[in-house]
């Protein structure tokens, strides 16, 4: 069976910023065999080091801009844009991990959750309590059949997703 990482981003303390921990938690009980989770409040450098054993990568968070209630797409390694060393985007990590082991990343899929509410110290609003729904039973899909090849099959290929 393939090793999945999934990577949840996100501050539930920050209103619909907590769609990704959320849907990583009610997700955790159906990863496959060997699978991972990893959540943390922003991707660093560091989270390279998660992708070495990983056949396929799922990176989940709050979105905004969405017309629906997700959006799923591949993602490849580009390097950060950023001078920081700190909240790279799932594109820079897979470059930190191709940069440091000299070795192509697993494939990548994004998961952005719909949201649009982020202040301190707020829970989910309604809408982005429905859109986590709506993901978690895709992420289930996701993770019945953890391939890459069948994954690409569902790249915008419902109205659930953009």
């Amino acid at each position: 069976m393939p090793r999945v990482v999934v990577f949840a981003v996100g501050n539930e303390s920050r209103g619909d910023d907590g769609v990704g921990p959320g849907l990583l938690r009610l997700l955790e009980p159906a990863l496959p065999a060997g699978g991972r989770a990893v959540l943390d409040f922003q991707l660093q450098v560091e989270h390279a080091l998660e992708l070495g054993d990983a056949d396929l990568a799922l990176f989940v968070d709050a979105s905004c801009g969405l017309e629906a209630p997700f959006a799923f797409y591949e993602i490849g390694p580009e390097a950060a844009a950023s001078s920081f060393t700190h909240a790279l985007s799932p594109s820079a990590v897979l470059a930190v991990f191709r940069r440091i082991e000299q070795l192509a990343p697993p494939p990548a899929f994004v998961l952005g959750i719909r949201a649009s509410r982020f202040e301190l110290g707020q829970g989910l609003s309604p809408g982005a309590a429905a859109d986590l729904d709506c993901a978690l039973e895709f992420a289930r899909e996701l993770m019945a059949v953890p391939d890459p090849v069948a994954w690409r099959v569902h790249v915008g290929d419902r109205p659930g997703i953009a």
